[in-house]
């Protein structure tokens, strides 16, 4: 008998974790056993996130209509666990009818500070993952759904709903999800672009007032809009999950020199990398390393190349070791 648990089965158990998280503060980062249970299918986080999605509708349109549940009436729902997730879209349209949705006009806006990656589940039911320094804004409409990605950098995962359209906007740049999973990042450096990338699926990019065709880019590819320099779709996927690993909290090098290393470091931590030598910067390396331990780092590239590290509060010095 097969051991693989089919799409219908996992939900039910996400559900059932959701409403305990939900009634119960369960910290989905610590919980041992739903750490398990999670990293034993890659199709339980999305399951999960869905179900916590599920939930808030109704949260929302309680608490909108002023009814505060107790933990005993969320406890109460989990036998209906697979209704609870069933119904999600049907309770936002009951909520739009009834007067209490109009909630989803309002834009909703989502930041991350320095260092902090958050994943946020959105009204729809897609997903988005938030990295540092990052300022968007969410509008979920009846006949439309618009991100408009202020500054930095987000990865959607987007649910499938044909009547209503999720488009992302980043400056003049905008992505059409057809179906799919992409990522979005913009720099706050003139002429540097808009950088999307496709993990899942396709999507349709264009540039407002631009009078080129509109390009289609497939799971794998990436392209830089609205730069300096004109726009080509390259394809490397073991680049763009290596690119992607700030989704774990992770930076990811495989052969960036030294100084590219260190402005990834940079973007997540107050104590700043310097590399004091040029050459020395311009050193190759490879490693995984967590986003919020640029110490480790240096410490890495101490032991490999023989480099000498000093550091205060606020900076993280590597240079050449001295010979005496």
């Amino acid at each position: 008998m097969s051991s693989i648990r089919s799409a219908s089965e996992i939900d039910e158990e996400a559900a059932d974790w959701a409403a305990r998280v939900d009634a119960h503060g369960l910290d989905v980062e610590r919980d041992p056993q739903l750490q398990a249970w999670l990293k034993a299918d890659a199709r339980r986080a999305g399951a999960l996130l869905r179900a916590q999605a599920a939930i808030s509708f109704l949260d929302r349109g309680r608490a909108l209509a002023n009814v505060a549940p107790t933990v005993e009436a969320v406890v109460a729902q989990r036998p209906d666990r697979r209704a609870l997730i069933a119904g999600a879209g049907g309770a936002v349209a009951a909520a739009l009818v009834g007067g209490i949705g109009l909630w989803t006009a309002r834009p909703q806006r989502l930041d991350t500070r320095l260092g902090e990656i958050r994943r946020v589940p959105l009204a729809d039911g897609s997903l988005v993952a938030i990295n540092t320094k990052t300022a968007l804004e969410v509008a979920m409409k009846p006949q439309s759904r618009h991100v408009v990605l202020k500054e930095g950098e987000a990865w959607f995962q987007v649910a499938k709903d044909p009547e209503r359209p999720f488009v992302v906007a980043a400056g003049p740049v905008r992505v059409r999800a057809l179906g799919t999973a992409f990522s979005v990042r913009r720099d706050a450096e003139a002429g540097v672009g808009v950088d999307v990338m496709v993990t899942e699926g396709v999507v349709e990019t264009w540039v407002e007032g631009d009078p080129g065709p509109r390009r289609r880019l497939s799971a794998g590819s990436r392209i830089v809009l609205a730069s300096t320099v004109s726009p080509t779709v390259a394809e490397s996927p073991s680049e763009i999950e290596r690119s992607l690993a700030w989704r774990n909290g992770e930076i990811a090098l495989d052969g960036e020199s030294l100084e590219q290393a260190a402005r990834l470091f940079n973007r997540y931590n107050s104590r700043q990398i310097v590399i004091d030598d040029p050459a020395l910067a311009q050193e190759r390396f490879v490693g995984l390393f967590q986003t919020n331990e640029p110490e480790s780092f240096a410490a890495a590239v101490a032991k490999t190349l023989g480099a000498a590290v000093s550091d205060d509060e606020g900076t993280i010095r590597i240079a050449h070791a001295r010979i005496s």
